[in-house]
């Protein structure tokens, strides 16, 4: 059993045992897909069984992923998939399941709320926002934030870090923001923010029918309502 219970892939060149970014980064853009259209089904359509669903699953795949192995969670397998022909980028393990012990101790909170408690709490809407925005900030930018709160506070212990953060070394060019280039995205972000507190908030009135104005446009038709005289 000890031989598939371990965390990390021990890879020659590497003095720790380590996880390929690139599924990790995968894994976590499925589990967001799933988290917000469950999310968003229940906030529209308040119905929460497809919540329930994947908070289970959620809660499932990460205990698999600490307590058993990465390589038998469902989400990662899916991620490994789908990036099996890139080159995989090693990063160290221990960041990564320091972070994935946060995902396990939020989704055991949703758990106990969503499906086993079945309350309605702001609590449980914050903790879903949260994960959402850790998933997303990993999936779509590569940022692994509970791997930043493992490097502040275990600095002799970092090594390997996604995106090669922890290495110091000067930005080259490309990855520079010039002042216009930053005008771009403030004022970007200020349209879509004011177009989406209007589509929100204004609602158009639409003067309501009359019975007089709905007899009138009746006056033409050879068969009036009961009502018109």
């Amino acid at each position: 059993m000890k031989n598939y219970m371990y965390f990390g892939e021990v890879v020659e060149g590497y003095d720790v045992r380590v996880l390929n970014e690139r599924e990790a980064r995968a894994g976590a853009g499925i589990l967001f897909l799933f988290g917000f259209i469950s999310f968003m089904n229940a906030f529209l359509m308040h119905e929460f069984m497809f919540t329930k669903i994947f908070v289970t699953f959620f809660m499932v795949d990460f205990i698999i992923r600490i307590l058993v192995n990465p390589r038998f969670s469902p989400s990662l397998l899916l991620g490994r998939m789908m990036v099996q022909n890139q080159k995989p980028e090693y990063v160290a393990a221990p960041q990564k399941k320091w972070a994935w012990y946060i995902g396990l101790f939020l989704s055991l909170i949703m758990f106990t709320l969503i499906v086993v408690l079945d309350v309605m709490t702001p609590i449980k809407i914050v903790i879903c926002l949260l994960c959402l925005v850790l998933l997303f900030s990993e999936a779509a930018f590569g940022i692994c934030i509970g791997c930043k709160i493992f490097n502040a506070l275990y600095k002799n212990e970092v090594k390997l870090c996604p995106g090669a953060v922890c290495e110091i070394r000067e930005k080259e060019e490309i990855q520079k923001i010039s002042r216009v280039q930053k005008m771009i995205i403030v004022t970007s972000v200020g349209l879509i923010f004011l177009s989406t507190y209007a589509l929100a908030f204004y609602t158009p009135q639409v003067p309501a029918k009359t019975e007089g104005s709905h007899c009138k446009t009746m006056q033409s038709s050879t068969a009036k309502p009961s009502h018109c005289k």
